[in-house]
């Protein structure tokens, strides 16, 4: 849980760079690369965490701009990428209103009740996890996989 706004901004700045790398290593032609059929693919993933970042910001009381739960996943990665970098700064945005003491309040989350800070450690988790699926799915598309937490296999 962040009882600090600077912490969170810090972490969220660091962790959507890294989300970024990813979907920038993605190809038009690779979007529907998934593990198995019929699972998540990289374009869904990708769309997924820009509307996550829209949802997260809305329980937070942020205004951060997402696609509606309905609308189809862009089938050029570049209108990803735009609409994720608008929701990344957004946030920093955001975020930069809020006090320390907000933190610790209360909002209603995806399951109820929750302190905001701890929703916020939530987005970041969240993001952090579907990005290492999809850097497994970019190196089974046989993509360059970028260094987001450390270098790669290509970069040793």
């Amino acid at each position: 849980m962040y009882r600090k706004v600077e912490d969170f901004i810090e972490d969220w700045t660091a962790s959507a760079a890294g989300t970024l790398k990813v979907f920038q290593a993605i190809t038009n032609d690779k979007l529907d690369q998934a593990i198995v059929e019929g699972h998540s693919t990289l374009g869904w993933l990708a769309w997924h965490l820009v509307g996550a970042a829209g949802a997260f910001g809305h329980f937070a009381g942020l205004q951060v701009p997402g696609p509606g739960q309905n609308e189809p996943v862009p089938t050029d990665i570049s209108e990803i990428v735009q609409a994720y970098e608008r929701a990344a700064e957004a946030f920093k945005t955001e975020a930069a209103k809020l006090t320390d003491e907000m933190l610790s309040e209360e909002v209603n989350g995806f399951v109820g009740p929750t302190a905001r800070g701890k929703l916020l450690r939530g987005l970041i988790d969240h993001q952090t996890h579907h990005r290492g699926q999809m850097t497994v799915l970019l190196r089974q598309a046989g993509l360059t996989v970028p260094g987001v937490m450390g270098p790669t296999k290509e970069m040793q």
